[in-house]
């Protein structure tokens, strides 16, 4: 027998997700054999999997250590990159008992691509190791996850959730457009008035590339996007962008179709404008960062202008770059 107490961490996951992960070797129809027959209980009484898990609660598992064992996801050698967890100087911009938020750099990947990249979430679960919000134990049965995402070369704010509630919470207030985002950029050219921009998005998934159009094409959505003009510093703009829609290169995408593409943007970007930030204040990436979020409480949250935003406007300040 063996017995698990639900901690923060792991609460307002349904039981049968939580065994999930616990017995990551087993068959569903073993777990849900096990609850049948009473040889898995929540809270000394007969489950059926579906319950929510609260705070406190205990989940027993009547079972040999050799069962047990052999469900379970083997350790790995010490030393494995996805056991010992790497620890970065992250910048913190707002933690709370379930939320995270980071001011992600350009170059980092939100999540992983590939089985062996290394992104903010690694990055996160180490921070959150070393600080002792949460424990390898935990990490059986929860795994603290960013909620949305951001390009690898775009930077800024990065939230994730702490805790299942967090996580949960988070994503929610994602998904019913609750959290106020927005977007600093430099774009060429100059915008002088507010605009809310209302086309139509379709991504080629071949060449990782999107289209904006005015009408509504098959395979195509809806996208919405304001610009609100901060300054017009000597043919560029920097604009503050808030997200209506949250599709895969919208901002990037629809100013280029407006025919002011963002500052270093390989994509959508202008060629000779980039090389020559390129070359004279060394631009390698579009300057595009998350710069605020608001939550719904109406706490605002602010990632300060990047090095590469003030390389380049004091560079155009210093000599016509158009």
């Amino acid at each position: 027998m063996r017995q698990y107490q639900i901690r923060e961490n792991e609460a307002g996951q349904r039981l049968d997700k939580y065994l999930k992960k616990l017995l990551n070797q087993a068959p569903g129809s073993f777990l849900y054999k096990m609850l049948r027959k009473k040889n898995i209980v929540l809270n000394e009484k007969k489950a059926d999997g579906g319950e929510k898990l609260n705070v406190g609660d205990t989940v027993t598992l009547f079972l040999s250590q050799e069962t047990i064992e052999k469900f379970q996801r083997p350790m790995k050698a010490e030393g494995d990159p996805f056991v010992k967890y790497p620890v970065a100087n992250l910048e913190i911009l707002y933690e709370s008992k379930d939320f995270l938020v980071i001011n992600k750099p350009a170059g980092m990947l939100s999540q992983k691509a590939k089985p062996d990249d290394i992104s903010a979430n690694e990055y996160i679960i180490g921070y959150l190791l070393d600080t002792k919000a949460i424990t390898r134990e935990e990490l059986a049965t929860f795994t603290p996850s960013v909620v949305n995402r951001l390009d690898r070369n775009t930077s800024g704010i990065l939230a994730a959730g702490k805790t299942m509630k967090g996580l949960q919470q988070m994503s929610h207030m994602l998904k019913q457009r609750e959290l106020g985002k927005y977007y600093g950029c430099l774009a060429v050219g100059e915008i002088r008035k507010e605009q809310t921009l209302t086309d139509w998005l379709k991504k080629d998934e071949g060449t990782n590339r999107v289209v904006v159009t005015k009408e509504a094409e098959e395979g195509s959505v809806p996208i919405r996007t304001i610009l609100h003009p901060q300054k017009i510093i000597s043919g560029f703009t920097l604009l503050n962008v808030q997200l209506i829609t949250g599709r895969s290169h919208q901002i990037r995408a629809h100013l280029a179709s407006l025919g002011h593409p963002i500052v270093g943007d390989p994509k959508y970007g202008n060629p000779d404008v980039n090389r020559r930030f390129r070359e004279s204040c060394h631009i390698h990436s579009q300057l595009l960062y998350a710069c605020q979020m608001e939550l719904p409480d109406q706490t605002v949250i602010n990632a300060p202008l990047p090095k590469s935003f003030q390389r380049a406007i004091t560079e155009i300040q210093r000599k016509e770059m158009v």
